[in-house]
């Protein structure tokens, strides 16, 4: 299906690595420029690479955007690229419960997941209003609707993000620019292989990767019966920047094979 991408172009922020890097590598596969974010030079060039290699424009924009002005410096940058696709895919995460979690954390996890989110979307809406077409979409969790117990600072930030994409989608009315959240369950990438590596190495346990079945069984059981992959979640981010998306708004879309358990 042709998502008529072509001739569009996209900032996808924390797109360095993991679920990012393959949202920016999906919109280029089909036909979209992607503005690369990240804090590291060497990796977001490598992606920008092989963005490029699809035939599209590729460019790359670095910062730390919990830093005072290099949110919204960013999102400058991808005004002059002409992004009129913005995807909030940037947000650190940590373990913590609510024995453990001291005030520190959960600022952190809400000035790593909501307040970059809300500082490049506002500095951007202004051109995605004057080109009178745009898609703003943020990376939420399945922690949303149920909160992970050794997350929930985390958790809690990313339930925030799901309530602005709702408002905003309602304060944008009109103007041609839509709001999403697309929220994933349990997906493989680099970050979570370390979690696991380095809740073994605190608990003593065996250091090699569980068998995907086991992790299924034990961590995330769910009606598909596995684990997620990147391309899932850049496969219903390129949908929802498509203009075939036109008249999705202010959803949530859940793409956790079925863990929620919620309609």
């Amino acid at each position: 299906m042709d998502l008529r991408l072509a001739g569009h172009s996209a900032l996808v922020t924390g797109s360095s690595a993991g679920i990012g890097a393959t949202i920016a590598e999906t919109l280029a596969d089909e036909g979209c420029d992607v503005l690369v974010h990240g804090r590291n030079a060497g990796a977001a060039a490598a992606v920008a690479e092989q963005v490029a290699a699809r035939g599209v424009r590729a460019e790359v924009v670095l910062g730390d955007l919990t830093e005072p002005g290099v949110a919204e410096q960013v999102a400058l940058t991808a005004r002059d690229f002409g992004a009129h696709i913005l995807v909030n895919n940037a947000g650190p995460f940590a373990e913590h419960d609510w024995e453990s979690s001291r005030p520190s954390d959960w600022r952190t996890a809400f000035e790593g997941n909501v307040l970059p989110t809300v500082r490049v979307s506002q500095t951007l809406l202004p051109s995605l209003r004057a080109h009178g077409w745009g898609r703003v979409i943020t990376i939420g969790s399945r922690a949303v609707r149920t909160p992970l117990p050794h997350m929930v600072a985390f958790s809690a930030a990313k339930a925030a993000v799901v309530n602005m994409t709702t408002s905003l989608a309602r304060h944008l009315a009109g103007t041609g620019v839509t709001a999403n959240c697309v929220s994933p369950g349990v997906i493989l990438t680099p970050s979570m292989y370390r979690m696991f590596e380095e809740r073994a190495a605190a608990e003593d346990g065996p250091q090699e990767w569980p068998d995907e079945a086991d992790l299924v069984k034990e961590y995330a059981p769910n009606p598909s019966g596995r684990l997620g992959r990147p391309a899932d979640i850049a496969s219903a981010v390129a949908y929802l920047a498509s203009p075939l998306a036109d008249y999705v708004n202010g959803i949530e879309l859940r793409v956790d094979g079925g863990i929620t358990g919620t309609p």
